[in-house]
């Protein structure tokens, strides 16, 4: 036996201790630092949990087809890559890492499966109820300020919602293109104001891999009632968050763990016909909501889904 043969010989897996580190010694020449960290730390903590758990053969395919089909179930309207990170928390992890350290800028909350991009620019006071939506109407105002208090002038408002029946337009025939969504710039005070419709909560789909874990999980599908935002200016970073509008209950049960106190908006119902909101059908509601932003680099997020249904 030549000893070039034994130290082929050597390096041959044999136990389940061989494993790991002959997959780091593999992997042990990568240039970029950053990939080599990542993939290193992934390597040893999947490898140990399969250690750990010991799953079956069975349970090992199961798992497989399970993450290939949020592939297959991933498309122009619909992303369930997005939905299975944020149903299992992983989502407002990176969300809480990447905004830590507050430094008295509203709240982040997580980007979400449903974000579209390229929604139509509006005036302020625009409706962005384009097709015929059931539900009260909604009177949304406020502004948009330094951590300091400045207005900021000609800030951005990325703006979309679920309808009252708890869909997406993307996810929804019925709907027009973009209802429910838009995009409006603060004036030199730094306010906004739109008119939409009071967002209601609404369950995540469950008709692909991510509904057949919640099932098997005996969890609640349902998410609080909420509106996107994100909120952009030059030279401050970009705030990606949710104003939520639900009871306590269903903010603690949220199932993609996104709801936080802070951005819990104070949406007040109107049962009577009110001056500043003339022509308002009773009941209407409103809601009054300042956005900081700490100075920093804008960055925008890529839309997890770009087109509709129908």
């Amino acid at each position: 036996m030549t000893m070039n043969h034994i130290s082929v010989e050597q390096k041959l897996i044999s136990r389940v201790e061989d494993v790991t580190p002959t997959v780091l010694r593999a992997m042990a020449a990568t240039t970029d630092p950053r990939l080599k960290q990542l993939m290193t730390s992934l390597v040893t903590h999947l490898h140990q949990f399969v250690i750990e758990t010991r799953p079956t053969e069975a349970e090992f395919e199961y798992g497989l087809r399970w993450i290939a089909e949020l592939g297959h179930r991933t498309n122009e309207f619909h992303n369930e890559v997005v939905l299975a990170a944020d149903a299992i928390g992983v989502s407002t992890l990176i969300d809480l890492i990447n905004n830590d350290g507050m430094q008295g800028e509203t709240m982040s909350a997580l980007l979400g499966p449903f974000y579209r991009g390229e929604a139509p620019q509006c005036q302020c006071g625009d409706c962005i109820a384009r097709s015929e939506t059931p539900g009260a109407e909604l009177y949304f105002s406020g502004r948009v300020v330094g951590v300091d208090g400045a207005p900021i002038e000609g800030a951005t408002l990325d703006v979309w919602q679920a309808s009252p029946v708890g869909l997406y337009e993307n996810q929804d025939e019925s709907q027009d293109d973009f209802n429910l969504r838009g995009k409006f710039r603060t004036d030199a005070e730094g306010r906004f104001h739109f008119v939409s419709v009071k967002p209601a909560g609404y369950p995540v789909p469950t008709d692909g891999p991510v509904g057949d874990l919640l099932r098997a999980q005996h969890r609640t599908p349902l998410r609080p009632a909420h509106i996107h935002f994100i909120v952009s200016a030059p030279a401050h970073k970009t705030l990606i968050t949710q104003i939520f509008a639900d009871t306590h209950e269903a903010l603690v049960n949220d199932v993609v763990f996104g709801a936080k106190r802070q951005i819990v908006g104070a949406f007040v119902r109107h049962d009577e016909p009110h001056p500043d909101y003339p022509g308002a059908a009773t009941p209407f509601y409103t809601c009054h909501y300042e956005f900081k932003l700490v100075e920093g680099t804008p960055c925008f997020p890529m839309p997890p889904i770009s087109g509709k249904k129908g």
